[in-house]
């Protein structure tokens, strides 16, 4: 596995020690756990929107086939 080093205000620092502590986790773990939700959620979102935009125009699609 690589690590990287991500700057972070002290501000959301403390905020990233609060919610991992609410969660009995490590704040690095909180922060891996967070990205790679973001990624997977990510794709679910852009998958919905294809979808829409696929469905939405599927009669202007077939005309232009």
């Amino acid at each position: 596995m690589t690590s990287i080093l991500v700057p972070i205000s002290e501000e959301k620092l403390e905020e990233l020690k609060r919610r991992a502590t609410e969660y009995n986790i490590a704040p690095e773990r909180l922060a891996q756990v967070t990205i790679e939700e973001m990624l997977i959620h990510k794709d679910e979102k852009f998958n919905r929107a294809l979808d829409y935009v696929l469905a939405k125009n599927e009669e202007l699609y077939q005309r232009l086939a």
